[in-house]
């Protein structure tokens, strides 16, 4: 759940002095581990479920701190942003029907939260990236009031400076410019952890590492981010880039991220990723440790590890090793960090299954993973199963290479299977949720497949941010229905319905796929253009995409016409008939102002422009496309007449 009583280091003595702590906490670890203090007894698992929290158009809603209140359960806990949240679930025994109990515990919150979001109008969604999400939601604004929120951002800040850049390559290319970390809260997922022997963490762990890319190539449900096709996992890449506190230098030198897969196998001791940890990446939070380790362990009293367990969550391995305390007694966890948020709660606890299983299962087949696969395989199936799901091609051990419905159907599913019984899950909870991974697997609708094809079928009647509305409505409902993902019918026209035009902005319904020119281009380039394109306003920006004019149709045919008709000498560039300075408007700005703007100056045409950038246009066809849709929304709701 994080810890609050952290700060950025003030001073060179501050982070001297916590790293002195961070130090003295891995020795009393590597004391524990020597003398046998775990937990070996009992294994358990556990979950954590991050949500959305949106208002009745289906955006973003950011009133997790209300919310909070008017839910007055401490399982629930804030998040990045203001509007996500997070609830914990209670550790269960690992045997008996631990996986239908998990999924009725969470079903029961999710449901409580739902219950009370209706106090705010809004709803919530399971969803890894939010399809409704706009980049004005980023604001700083709506970072979660906390300390330890504003510490985080002021630290990777402090690393890196103050801009970021996003570039992600998928079906469509997103390349943007960010000026703070709350990037990252586009992300919600599902956290899975598993107890584990102290004597079997390092062979637990490296399987962990191998199934990783597998696990996830079936469970995908982020493909959508600001309206553009990326990866099938699209949260892998955006983590990695907004916190990534690296700078741009030399070439040959290598860096870790802090977003990490690692990058090496475990060799003897969890110590090693903790010794890893401390010796590349810089303390970046600290705190007032008032805990005296050495002490309490002479007095047989179990340690917090306070230092060690603040520095572990400011280095997100997408495998973390965990530290806990339950009943007085120390454990050790792996907390598995890939899966996305939904697509439902069944689809959630079947992808838990399937990898607890293989960690539990694979020990027969791969008694020391390390031996027969090589690690880069495993980093590299993993970044290949978040760009491409089902469709990725795997590096598998002893140089073999498989499909990926092949491995999962054929080799791993037989061995989740076996991993779950061993322990004593109870059959009936085996066949259900792991019938559920073969069924997704076969059809080969992941909830990004399911996404995609709707997003693109809508895409072809409606603007991209009524599509995006539709597929979030669709998400909503069939989450409700609670029946897996690959069981879903496509998002319809009909699931806008609670699409209101009046809360959009700018940004959600502007053209951004430009053709622009420069004040020195010739005028038959823009009258091609305006052909071959079937367009009528054409901005004219620099070298460096700021705006500096706009050509109309209308410019270009009264151009031409005075040719024609010899009343002069048609002019030679761009710049002598451009509109200089035209009127422009901020992409946050809201529709019903552009609307009026346009209206009041009597123009067609307004480009939208952001820290002196043209990043879109709006024009007439806009609203058109828009009021089409409306007229048929207030045509459907009519009442019949008498």
């Amino acid at each position: 759940m994080g810890e609050e009583r952290v700060k950025v280091p003030e001073s060179k003595e501050q982070s001297q002095k916590f790293l002195k702590y961070l130090l003295r906490d891995v020795r009393a670890m590597g004391k524990m581990l020597e003398e046998g203090w775990f937990e070996i007894d009992n294994i358990r698992i556990g979950a954590e479920q991050e949500i959305c929290l949106i208002d009745r158009n289906a955006k973003p809603a950011p009133i997790a701190m209300e919310l909070l209140e008017e839910l007055n359960d401490k399982s629930f806990t804030t998040e990045l942003a203001k509007f996500n949240l997070e609830t914990n679930l209670e550790p269960l025994l690992f045997k008996d029907r631990c996986l239908t109990q998990m999924e009725v515990n969470i079903q029961k919150k999710l449901d409580y939260a739902r219950e009370k979001v209706k106090i705010f109008e809004g709803d919530i969604v399971l969803a890894g990236v939010l399809p409704t999400i706009r980049k004005s939601d980023l604001d700083i604004s709506n970072l979660t009031p906390l300390p330890r929120y504003r510490a985080i951002c002021d630290a990777i800040n402090k690393l890196r400076g103050e801009e970021y850049e996003l570039r992600i390559q998928g079906t469509d290319e997103l390349l943007m410019k960010f000026d703070t970390p709350l990037l990252e809260a586009c992300n919600t997922g599902f956290q899975v952890h598993l107890q584990v022997n102290p004597d079997d963490f390092v062979q637990k762990y490296n399987l962990a590492q191998a199934i990783t890319g597998p696990v996830l190539a079936s469970a995908v449900n982020s493909p959508l981010l600001f309206g553009k096709r990326l990866w099938k996992e699209t949260r892998i890449a955006l983590f990695h880039q907004s916190v990534d506190t690296r700078k741009v230098g030399d070439h040959l030198r290598e860096s870790s991220p802090r977003v990490t897969f690692g990058n090496q196998w475990l060799k003897e001791s969890i110590l090693e990723i903790y010794q890893e940890d401390i010796a590349r990446y810089r303390v970046i939070l600290s705190s007032e440790v008032d805990e005296d380790v050495d002490k309490l362990m002479d007095e047989g009293k179990v340690p917090e590890l306070r230092a060690l367990q603040i520095h572990n969550g400011t280095v997100y391995r997408w495998n973390r090793p965990c530290y806990g305390i339950s009943d007085g007694k120390p454990h050790l966890r792996i907390e598995n960090r890939v899966f996305p948020s939904g697509p439902t709660v069944t689809d959630e606890i079947a992808n838990a299954a399937f990898w607890l299983g293989l960690l539990n299962g694979m020990d027969q087949e791969y008694p020391d993973i390390s031996k027969q696969m090589d690690f880069d395989d495993a980093k590299m199936n993993f970044f290949a199963a978040s760009k491409l799901g089902l469709d990725t091609k795997f590096s598998w051990t002893n140089d073999k290479r498989y499909a990926a419905v092949d491995l999962i159907c054929n080799e791993l599913l037989p061995l989740a299977r076996e991993g779950l019984l061993s322990v004593g899950v109870d059959k009936g909870d085996v066949d259900s949720y792991l019938d559920i991974i073969e069924e997704r697997t076969d059809a080969g609708q992941t909830g990004s497949y399911w996404m995609i094809q709707s997003y693109n079928a809508l895409t072809k009647d409606v603007t991209r941010e009524q599509a995006l509305t539709a597929v979030t409505n669709a998400m909503i409902k069939n989450q409700k229905k609670g029946e897996p993902a690959h069981k879903w019918g496509l998002a319809k026209l009909d699931d806008m319905e609670m699409w209101q035009p009046s809360s959009l902005l700018v940004e959600e319904f502007m053209t951004t796929d430009l053709f622009t020119v420069q004040k020195d281009d010739i005028i038959e380039l823009v009258a091609n253009l305006i052909d071959w394109r079937r367009i009528r306003y054409i901005p004219v920006e620099d070298d460096s995409k700021h705006l500096v004019g706009l050509v109309s149709m209308r410019m270009v045919f009264r151009e031409f016409n005075n040719v024609i008709h010899e009343k002069g000498e048609a002019s030679s560039s761009v710049g002598d008939v451009m509109i200089k300075n035209p009127i422009t408007i901020h992409p946050e700005a809201s529709i019903l102002e552009a609307v009026d703007i346009m209206d009041s100056q009597k123009i067609g045409c307004l480009p939208v422009v952001k820290n002196n950038r043209l990043v879109g246009i709006i024009t007439e066809q806009n609203y058109m496309t828009i009021t089409k849709r409306l007229l048929k929304l207030l045509d459907k709701k009519r009442l019949p007449e008498d």
